[in-house]
């Protein structure tokens, strides 16, 4: 015990502070051996830091890759807005609105029945012009009676002309025969052969045929007279025949008129869209232009982007387009440039500026380019006129390969013979 006092005794003071070898027994009341140190863990934050290293290395080489293929050569805007060929439909004939067909956000179909306006009077109208019609026909029918009438005047005044010919042709006959009678008897008469009385009487068969010939030129001349009248009178009649036809057409024309302005009172749609704007109220008096309500075709909506001047270089038609839809929380559709407008936006302002006053601040002008949409992302109606949406085109020529970095330093044998065959004019 005394040993075991000393031993403590010279203990060093700092010993209680330092770790001591732990003993372990041999089960024997031998001596104790020493137990061995176990090792220590490493930290998961030590692990986490270069794992966060990797995978922000790996996100921004992709990125980086996918900019130097893809990214630089996208030209966008966030000035670009859907667009629609819109249709105002209007009323073209005044009348009471006898029916409203088109609810409001309704779809429609090409044909179908959208305002119907009173067409009584129109309808009436419709008849007057048939009746009219009618009248004028038999009008035409008389006329043509009365040609065939007249005709048959002709054809007897050209009897009575030849009637009168051939009596006039007698009368010419008797004349010659009564002229050698008296020229006979007179020769007689001076020679004592002939008796005074057959003198006489050959001279007045001669006063008698000549009057009777006078008679029968006078007969001719009247009946043709009387046939030029007659056939005057079938070009009057021919001419009034005429001009009741052209009548009736005219009353045909108004029958058309007043057909088409019945027509107008039934307004349909023109082609498949949504009703939009109603304004047409049932009772309600239009008068020609008033508006009724908007069409809206959505299965045919576009993109009108405006790019900035410094962007339409690489802009063409053709060329693809990413379209960030900002009502579909960003979803992206592709579209396709399809034409770029002939003048900047302001050149179809109301009051275009004039530079030329002096008063210039030179301004970046923009120019509206025309993207369709694909029928498909248009069939549902989502995609509306006047949505906000980005427009990004893809300028890279895609039948080129995809650029490479070994392409970019001059290295790649292959993109530097495809960039020199696409330079070739």
């Amino acid at each position: 015990m005394a040993q075991d006092q000393e031993v403590t005794t010279a203990t060093p003071a700092n010993a209680a502070q330092q770790p001591q070898p732990m003993l372990a027994s041999n089960g024997q009341g031998g001596a104790l051996a020493p137990i061995a140190k176990a090792k220590p863990r490493r930290s998961i934050r030590s692990l986490i830091l270069p794992v966060i290293i990797l995978a922000a290395l790996g996100f921004g080489g992709t990125k980086a890759y996918d900019w130097f293929v893809n990214g630089r050569f996208l030209v966008s805007t966030d000035d670009a807005y859907v667009g629609a060929d819109t249709a105002i439909i209007a009323a073209k004939v005044a009348g009471h609105v006898a029916l409203v067909a088109a609810a409001d956000n309704s779809r429609v179909r090409a044909g179908d029945l959208l305002v119907k306006i009173d067409d009584g009077d129109y309808r009436l109208a419709v008849a007057a012009a048939k009746d009219k019609i009618a009248t004028q026909e038999a009008t035409i029918a008389r006329i043509g009676q009365q040609v065939e009438a007249q005709r048959a005047v002709i054809a007897q005044a050209q009897a009575q002309v030849d009637a009168a010919q051939a009596q006039l042709a007698a009368g010419e006959a008797d004349k010659r025969r009564a002229a050698l009678e008296f020229d006979r008897s007179q020769k007689l008469a001076e020679t004592n052969f002939g008796s005074q009385q057959r003198l006489e009487q050959a001279t007045a068969d001669r006063a008698k045929t000549t009057a009777t010939l006078t008679g029968a030129g006078a007969s001719a001349a009247a009946a043709a007279a009387a046939e030029s009248g007659a056939r005057a009178n079938l070009d009057v009649l021919a001419a009034q025949k005429v001009e009741a036809e052209r009548t009736r057409g005219e009353l045909e024309t108004a029958l058309a008129k007043a057909e088409r302005d019945l027509s107008f009172t039934t307004i349909v749609a023109p082609f498949d869209g949504v009703v939009g704007n109603r304004a047409a109220q049932l009772g309600e008096y239009v008068q020609p232009g008033t508006r009724l309500l908007a069409l809206v075709p959505l299965t045919s909506a576009y993109v009108d982007a405006n790019f900035k001047e410094t962007q339409l270089a690489s802009i063409h038609p053709g060329q693809k387009v990413d379209v960030a839809v900002d009502s579909l929380d960003g979803r992206v559709i592709e579209g396709v440039v399809t034409s770029v407008a002939p003048a900047s936006g302001a050149q179809f302002s109301l009051l275009p500026p004039d530079n030329a006053t002096g008063n210039f601040t030179k301004v970046v002008q923009r120019v509206a380019v025309r993207i369709a949409l694909p029928a498909d992302a248009l069939q549902n109606g989502d995609i509306r006129p006047g949505l906000s949406v980005v427009a990004s085109v893809r300028t890279r020529d895609e039948s080129l390969p995809k650029p490479t970095l070994l392409g970019a330093l001059g290295f790649d044998a292959s993109a530097q013979g495809a960039r020199d065959k696409a330079a070739k004019p």
